[in-house]
């Protein structure tokens, strides 16, 4: 069967979400796909959709994320959209996307990894161990808030929430000494200029799926399933599914503070994981490597080791 390609009168339609990176990602693969097929920028169709947690968030700007709902929030309205037919195709950070798609949608196609690490962001300090005791520190991720805790409880840690532009503007406003972002999302954006400093993943690991922008679409649709295949980043599928299978394992979502990190080296999967109690009290850490085709069943297992040495009640949400 041959394949049909988006022509200007019947476009590829690329749902996604309205903020500066969300669009970047979105053209980001509008170019792939345009450069595999030869195709130009007409054939295809960007579809802005706003969701249920981008109106909330406006409206609950400085609730806790955990307090307004969890990631599905995000997905929702553009889920909707594309089972229903309006879009073809609809283009996510993975990190935000729940490891279950709802039925009849597939999340199966990656592109190739941006840098995976957390930046450090402050007009006046350059690392997490130069800040002062009882500094103000700003971020919405229970993750990073737990990580920083966890390393210097002495901080303040303030709820810091919006795209990218909103917390920098936060940040010059004086409402904070620094902030986090994720590095992949600085350079997507071309923002050379931030006062950006890479943290290594030794001393925070990362969200799983940081870094990697997911590309989802209707299981049914054969079309969009080889024009996508094209595109697709083997690599970075196969470590994702070690991460998302860890995710999956410790029934992960943006209330749990998680880290994950497979990496690939030397023909083998390394894959690091670590559970943190909300208020940064205790952090627990594994590491592991093994073969490449064995990824599921690593995430899996590295979920069970964490969890049975969690215990009970490990991950009760409590406010520091």
């Amino acid at each position: 069967m041959t394949l049909t390609l988006p022509t200007p009168a019947s476009p590829l339609k690329i749902g996604t979400r309205g903020s500066p990176l969300a669009l970047a990602q979105a053209y980001e693969t509008r170019q792939r796909l345009r450069n595999a097929f030869g195709l130009s920028d007409e054939a295809f169709e960007i579809v802005v959709i706003k969701t249920t947690g981008d109106n909330r968030a406006m409206i609950d700007a400085d609730r806790p994320l955990k307090e307004i709902g969890n990631k599905g929030l995000f997905t929702k309205e553009i889920e909707e959209a594309m089972l229903r037919g309006d879009i073809d195709i609809a283009v996510h950070s993975t990190k935000d996307m729940p490891v279950e798609q709802p039925a009849g949608l597939v999340l199966d196609t990656f592109l190739p990894r941006e840098d995976v690490r957390d930046a450090f962001i402050s007009p006046q300090f350059t690392s997490i161990h130069d800040l002062p005791e009882g500094a103000v520190v700003g971020t919405s991720s229970l993750r990073r808030r737990a990580q920083l805790l966890n390393r210097r409880p002495d901080l303040n840690v303030v709820e810091f929430r919006g795209n990218v532009q909103t917390r920098l503007k936060k940040l010059a406003d004086g409402v904070a000494d620094c902030t986090f972002l994720a590095m992949a999302g600085i350079r997507r954006l071309g923002m050379e200029d931030v006062p950006a400093t890479a943290i290594s993943t030794d001393d925070m690991l990362p969200a799983i799926a940081q870094g990697a922008i997911g590309i989802e679409r209707r299981e049914t649709d054969s079309r969009a399933a080889e024009l996508l295949e094209a595109i697709h980043h083997a690599e970075t599928g196969r470590r994702l599914t070690a991460e998302r299978a860890l995710l999956a394992g410790l029934d992960g979502s943006c209330e749990t503070p998680i880290a994950g990190l497979c990496e690939i080296e030397n023909g083998q999967m390394r894959l690091r994981g670590e559970v943190l109690r909300p208020d940064g009290s205790k952090a627990i850490a594994e590491n592991t490597m093994g073969a490449i085709e064995d990824a599921t069943e690593m995430g899996r297992e590295m979920a069970d080791t964490l969890l049975r040495q969690a215990g009970p009640g490990f991950f009760d949400w409590k406010k520091s």
